[in-house]
């Protein structure tokens, strides 16, 4: 069994990530990540006239940048993995209709990125795939528009919420070639405590967050120390917040080795309030910013985990809570 504890799954082949792209907008190009992305749009409708077909663009540029830096050629994937925020998963199947492979669609909402690591992991450790290609993305303006409110009507956010990257990342995987390798991965369970205000996304996923990374430790039998960086999806600063008082509670106190990417892909002087959110939040900080530390040999061993919160406009509009989930996949480069 490959499987340890009750949600860990060990990869003995080592998947190696090959190939690595992140793609962001003008406002996540002016934060303090800025020098470590790889392309920043000028404007955010990067040439199209709606949102939602910028959105799709956005990924096949993440798409085709992994694959180019891997050195490959688009017939040479064998499996795209990926998903979004948007109805029926529209930016990343628009996208596959195009990019001649076989597709798996996700909908983990902003945990996309790990979710589709852990699954393409699976299926290359297992020797199903040799080239899979995992990635995600979001858009500011369309997930206002699908989630809260056209942003024509102008208006005021509330101090709790969270700014929807514009941005899509995109990691290549195999067994053959360089670079740092998936070493496991804790698959999340549904979490719900009842939150039900969809503009205060981080307490609503902190929940799954706190769960995942204990079953981690305890499948691991590891620490947070163990790792030279613990790193949340887009929890934001309330979320992160309630996140390490949760995690003190269960006897896993966390220290100056965790942040949340929500956290690190804006500034303050930018006034997102809590701070990044979006399945492209980690996305385009997974893809640019850690695998380079990694790369570099800064950091040896990280663990990040994607946070989604899974409702729907209809689910919200008839009185439903916020569940969430987690995804955490350990990430390591040769000693």
């Amino acid at each position: 069994m490959r499987k340890i504890g009750t949600q860990t799954v060990v990869f003995e082949n080592k998947p190696r990530i090959i190939g690595n792209y992140s793609v962001v907008g003008p406002k996540e190009g002016r934060g303090p990540m800025a020098n470590y992305f790889d392309y920043i749009l000028n404007h955010d409708l990067y040439g199209e006239k709606t949102y939602e077909k910028a959105e799709q663009k956005i990924m096949e540029t993440a798409v085709m940048g992994a694959i180019e830096k891997a050195g490959l050629q688009p017939n040479d994937i064998d499996l795209f993995i990926s998903g979004d925020l948007l109805n029926q998963i529209i930016s990343a199947t628009f996208t596959a209709k195009d990019f001649d492979t076989s597709f798996i669609g996700l909908f983990g909402a902003c945990s996309t990125m790990t979710e589709s690591l852990s699954v393409g992991s699976c299926l290359v450790d297992g020797g199903y795939f040799s080239r899979v290609l995992c990635g995600t993305c979001s858009h500011f303006s369309t997930a206002e528009r699908q989630f809260r409110y056209p942003l024509e009507l102008g208006n005021q956010r509330p101090p709790t919420s969270q700014w929807t990257v514009t941005g899509a990342g995109a990691s290549l995987l195999s067994l053959k070639g360089d670079g740092p390798y998936i070493e496991m991965a804790t698959f999340g369970k549904v979490c719900d405590y009842g939150v039900a205000d969809v503009n205060n996304m981080g307490a609503a996923m902190a929940p799954a967050a706190m769960h995942t990374l204990k079953v981690h430790f305890e499948d691991t039998k590891r620490k947070p120390d163990d790792y030279d960086l613990i790193l949340t999806g887009d929890l934001g600063k309330l979320g992160s917040e309630i996140l390490i008082d949760l995690m003190e509670k269960e006897g896993y106190p966390l220290g100056e080795n965790y942040v949340d990417c929500g956290n690190l892909v804006f500034d303050k002087e930018q006034k997102t309030f809590m701070g990044g959110s979006g399945c492209g939040c980690s996305a385009t900080i997974f893809n640019s910013y850690v695998l380079q530390k990694l790369k570099s040999g800064e950091y040896r061993s990280i663990l990040i985990l994607s946070t989604g919160a899974l409702l729907s406009t209809l689910s919200s509009q008839q009185g439903n809570t916020i569940p969430g989930i987690a995804h955490a996949v350990v990430v390591r480069r040769d000693e």
